[in-house]
C-alpha cells in the first residue's frame, strides 16, 4: 500500500555531511507526518527529526547539525546531516503516517533503513 524509499547513507569522516532522502509513494490520501529515527548498537530507537504540517521538531542531540525538510509535491523528505560525530553511527529509518485512500484511519509505515557510519 505504501512504499517508502530510503537513499543517502555511507560512510564519512567525523565533521562531514550526509544527505538522506525518503520518497513515499502508494495509496495515500494524506501524510499525517514523516520523520526519521535512529538505532544504533547496543542503544534504542531514536526520534531524530519529525515534520508535521510544517512543523519541524529535531532531537536535542542533533539540533543545529541536522534540517529535516520535505518536498509536498513528491512525497518526500530529505536530512541534511552536518558536523556529524561517530555518536551519529547508526541505522536511519524513514517514518510516515498517512491516511490511505480507501481505509479508515492513520496507517504507519517503516523504511528498510540506510546505514550511517561516521569514523575517521
Amino acid at each position: 500500500q505504501v512504499r517508502l524509499v530510503e537513499s543517502g547513507g555511507g560512510l564519512v569522516q567525523p565533521g562531514g555531511s550526509l544527505r538522506l532522502s525518503c520518497a513515499a509513494s502508494g495509496s495515500i490520501f494524506s501524510i499525517v507526518d514523516m520523520g526519521w529515527y535512529r538505532l544504533a548498537p547496543g542503544k534504542e530507537r531514536e526520534p531524530v527529526a519529525s515534520i508535521k504540517s510544517g512543523v519541524t521538531i529535531h532531537a536535542d542531540s542533533v539540533k543545529g547539525r541536522f534540517t529535516i525538510s520535505r518536498d509536498n509535491a513528491e512525497n518526500t523528505i530529505y536530512l541534511q546531516m552536518n558536523s556529524l560525530k561517530p555518536e551519529d553511527t547508526a541505522v536511519y529509518y524513514c517514518h510516515v503516517a498517512v491516511r490511505l485512500i480507501g481505509a479508515p484511519g492513520i496507517h504507519h509505515h517503516w523504511g528498510r533503513g540506510t546505514q550511517v557510519t561516521v569514523s575517521s
